[in-house]
């Protein structure tokens, strides 16, 4: 397949705050393989696996966040989308952004982004292990093989680390887990790794729900359900439920999540940037959701929260 790659080079005061926003944009239009660039140097990492990402190998001279575009017919349709949410980013907070397009096969771009890839321990125990590297697990490890493709989803952006961080926490032996907004299939691998019974994951991408069958069967994870559509054609009930999408889109679903979720059950919801944290919240609260911890990374949050009886 061949997709368009949209680099948005942008210039802000605050280039987190850009970063995120733009970073909103893509995800809300479900673009694939989102990596920020940033030229700020960080002090050099002595332990070759205290990072997934390599930066020594490249840095960039500006800032820029990447998203790829299929190449279908829609894709004018969403080029012209992105440039509008551009221009209103400018508007609202003067971020001054310009999108530059190239074409790429995906072939291309996996293999180009595999030198700048290495294992990274994202809980207590959870380590992010690509499948072309190696790694040397210790004794309480566990060790979850991920080949990204286009999918979001690598392990790479906080949002994904702090839920594998929350259902180390909430997440118990034999309970049953749906993900909602599968992407990579990360989060059903991890659950199924800390003792999760049954897992389910749905997502609006089916390139999402290819790349994540894959990764489950790398794991050799076989006992698993994964669907290519909304969240409203899942029937069953669920002891845990998690979404690492945006908050607006969870506020959107927060009565299917309510549905779907077991009385007494968790939601996991990441994906939101702070300054959306109370609204989500509030949302959750409306719905009789008992709010039980809140986690920040890197101005991203992840909120867990108890339906009532």
């Amino acid at each position: 397949m061949q997709w368009i790659q949209a680099r948005v080079i942008f210039e802000h005061s605050d280039p987190q705050l850009a970063e995120e926003l733009i970073s909103d944009i893509f995800y809300g239009m479900a673009l694939q393989g989102v990596v920020v660039e940033s030229p700020d140097p960080e002090p050099p990492n002595p332990n070759p696996y205290g990072e997934w990402w390599d930066e020594t190998l490249l840095r960039p001279d500006r800032h820029a966040v990447i998203g790829y575009i299929s190449r279908t017919p829609d894709a004018d349709q969403k080029i012209e989308i992105l440039e509008s949410e551009l221009a209103r980013l400018k508007a609202d907070h003067g971020i001054e952004a310009r999108p530059v397009y190239e074409m790429v096969d995906e072939e291309d771009w996996a293999e180009a982004w595999k030198d700048y890839f290495w294992p990274l321990k994202v809980g207590r125990r959870v380590v992010v292990k690509p499948t072309w590297r190696e790694y040397a697990p210790g004794p309480e490890d566990l060790v979850l093989e991920i080949d990204p493709g286009m999918a979001f989803g690598a392990g790479t952006h906080p949002t994904t680390a702090l839920c594998i961080q929350m259902l180390e926490t909430h997440l118990s032996p034999g309970m049953s887990l749906l993900d909602v907004g599968a992407g990579s299939g990360i989060l059903m691998i991890a659950a199924k790794k800390l003792g999760a019974g049954r897992i389910m994951g749905v997502d609006t991408d089916p390139v999402a729900v290819t790349v994540a069958e894959r990764n489950l069967r790398l794991n050799r994870i076989a006992d698993f359900d994964l669907a290519a559509g909304s969240l409203s054609g899942v029937r069953e009930r669920f002891d845990l439920v998690v979404a690492n999408i945006l908050s607006e889109v969870i506020l959107a679903l927060l009565p299917d999540i309510h549905r779907v979720l077991s009385p007494g059950g968790c939601f996991v919801g990441s994906g939101i940037i702070q300054e959306n944290g109370d609204g989500v919240i509030a949302g959750m609260k409306a719905l009789d959701f008992d709010i039980r911890e809140v986690r920040e990374r890197e101005g991203w949050l992840a909120i867990v929260g108890r339906r009532g009886p």
